[in-house]
């Protein structure tokens, strides 16, 4: 398969870069210091993706101020009517330098799974899309999960490029990666991905 025909039919996610995650300035309970630190690696990926014409989907949450979309375990931060990601708050907004270009794709999802409850597979499928390269936080949650659903619903090549994606801590972000891994996910650096 040609480079052109391959990236045609590739789409990048970029998962949960928002503000309320990876932004200190927050001061947010659902802060992730390493999805900060990875920053620059997203952005660096977004631009090589941009160069070769790969489809980008920005996945957001936004959610209501009472919780009601959110998971369960997740409610009592909404119980003063606000809490992280809550649509139309600074925290919602993606974080610094991030910016959704014309004939990219915003989807907000309510749950780990980007696929979950959503159209993504419908949008990707339509647009011809077989390969996925996933960027962005948080690794054992959705990041996994929405790898696991694109292995389930075959994807053919699935990609995570592992220091564009982060978790609490190198162990669980590692012990994650080597999962993927092992469901015939790739995983090269952003070095390797972008040669």
């Amino acid at each position: 398969m040609a480079p052109t025909t391959m990236w045609s039919e590739t789409a990048m996610l970029v998962i949960d870069m928002q503000k309320e995650f990876v932004d200190p300035a927050m001061s947010s309970p659902a802060l992730l210091p390493a999805g900060e630190a990875i920053i620059p690696a997203v952005t660096e990926a977004v631009a090589v993706a941009r160069q070769r014409g790969i489809f980008i989907v920005w996945v957001v949450r936004e959610h209501d101020p009472t919780g009601r979309d959110v998971e369960l375990f997740r409610r009592h931060f909404y119980s003063r009517g606000s809490g992280p990601a809550v649509k139309g708050s600074k925290g919602a907004e993606l974080a610094e330098g991030f910016v959704i270009k014309d004939g990219e794709y915003k989807l907000v999802k309510g749950r780990f799974s980007s696929f979950f409850a959503t159209n993504l597979d419908s949008v990707l499928k339509t647009s011809g899309i077989k390969n996925l390269v996933v960027t962005g936080v948080q690794t054992p949650n959705c990041i996994r999960q929405t790898v696991f659903d694109a292995v389930a619903l075959d994807y053919e090549k699935v990609t995570v490029i592992i220091d564009a994606t982060a978790a609490a801590n190198p162990e669980i972000h590692l012990a994650n990666i080597r999962d993927m891994k092992n469901i015939g996910v790739e995983t090269p650096t952003l070095e390797e991905w972008r040669h």
